[in-house]
């Protein structure tokens, strides 16, 4: 998943977005979303500026991009207009590296970088998914990159928030997360080792809280452990399937 640039980008203060051709059919049922273009701005962000680029030029940049990618609804309602005029925003952002060669600046890319928009398939279906299922919702989509102090690689976290409607909170009612270890190839390119898919941070709905415990009843001690339950319910599954290169084809800002 590509990311957005710090700062004008929208870069979360709190701590930190990839691309190829379609995978075969076999492996699309493995849960994950993938790292493939190291972002939009990521390669400009993480990367020394060239000596051409003025700092006024940068944010020009960065802005026309993030205009580019306004009510596309992250991509899934962009047409090929939309597509090819948001491809020369990201090669007008990528310009703004110092080149093929300069290294990849872990320190700037460390943080969580919330999704603009994409063109990776396998992010677009949880889009789709909602469209065709009414009571589904997917809220924000993340990555948080942790390589503040490596020099090769980290661990990088696809956070999903998402919900059901009247069983769990607006949007954000879970959290599916999917981990792995990555390493830097080169500046648009990154080795993954997929770790573990996570189901977590439940919030219920208030309707279903008052189905389970009713406020004009003494709350029992049945109703007080399945309430309990739920609030701390952490499903995990490891991922042991055979490491993957990321690559450079599908835009996630």
């Amino acid at each position: 998943m590509a990311l957005a640039a710090p700062s004008s980008l929208r870069r979360l203060p709190a701590t930190p977005p990839q691309a190829r051709s379609p995978p075969p059919a076999s492996r699309l049922r493995e849960p994950r979303l993938r790292l493939r273009r190291s972002l939009v701005a990521a390669a400009a962000a993480a990367a020394p500026l060239s000596a051409s680029a003025s700092p006024e030029d940068k944010e020009r940049r960065k802005h026309e991009l993030l205009r580019a990618v306004q009510e596309t609804r992250r991509g899934f309602a962009a047409g090929p207009d939309q597509r090819a005029a948001i491809e020369e925003a990201v090669v007008a952002v990528e310009e703004l590296g110092a080149g093929e060669g300069a290294p990849l600046d872990l320190a700037e890319l460390d943080g969580t970088w919330r999704l603009c928009y994409t063109s990776a398939s396998d992010v677009l279906v949880l889009f789709e998914a909602a469209e065709r299922l009414p009571l589904l919702q997917v809220g924000q989509i993340y990555q948080k990159f942790e390589c503040k102090d490596q020099s090769d690689g980290g661990i990088v976290r696809n956070v999903v928030r998402w919900s059901i409607e009247n069983l769990l909170e607006d949007q954000e009612g879970a959290t599916l997360m999917v981990s792995a270890k990555f390493l830097v190839l080169s500046k648009r390119n990154i080795f993954l080792q997929f770790e573990e898919v996570a189901v977590e941070n439940i919030k219920i709905s208030e309707q279903l809280q008052a189905l389970i415990a009713p406020a004009i009843l003494p709350r029992s001690f049945l109703s007080l452990q399945i309430l309990q339950f739920l609030k701390t319910f952490r499903a995990q599954v490891p991922v042991s399937g055979p490491e993957r290169f990321s690559g450079n084809q599908e835009n996630i800002i």
